[in-house]
């Protein structure tokens, strides 16, 4: 077991199997040195647990934490490319939509959710350049979605 998944194991987390895109592109992909994910709904086991827009029928806390879970779809993606958790040197960038109420304006902290838990998993690796930007509506009228950008080690 990696250093990364034993911390996983420790937070109570597991990484989930990677969620099948909805149309055509990939969960991730390699370039270099850096791996790209696609963005990533808060999907638990094949399903999306809440729907809406955050600040209507979601709120930002429960959003926060659908966050949280994108991260974590998002970390599965990468690890099928590379394998090992391990060989991430650090998370890059951050991008993350939040499905906003008209008059909703705290998509940083619903992002944060994302952030942290990056941050609790990774460490210093997982500090990021981040943006969170609310949108109208988002696929399978998902609260939220996350991308992410990470460097590889070198040689990995």
């Amino acid at each position: 077991m990696s250093a990364t998944e034993a911390r996983l194991a420790e937070l109570g987390l597991t990484l989930p199997d990677v969620v099948p895109p909805l149309a055509t592109y990939q969960p991730a992909v390699r370039s270099g040195a850096y791996v790209y994910t696609a963005g990533q709904l808060p999907m638990v086991k094949g399903s999306m647990p809440v729907t809406g827009k955050v600040g209507a029928e979601v709120s930002a806390e429960q959003a926060k934490e659908l966050a949280a879970i994108c991260a974590l779809n998002a970390l599965a993606a990468v690890k099928s490319v590379i394998g090992d958790l391990d060989k991430i040197a650090r998370v890059v960038k951050v991008v993350g939509f939040v499905a906003s109420a008209p008059d909703f304006t705290g998509q940083p902290g619903v992002l944060n959710g994302a952030s942290e838990l990056l941050g609790e998993i990774l460490g210093e690796r997982g500090v990021h350049a981040r943006s969170a930007v609310g949108v109208a509506v988002l696929p399978l009228d998902a609260p939220v979605e996350v991308e992410i950008q990470v460097e590889l080690v070198a040689g990995a």
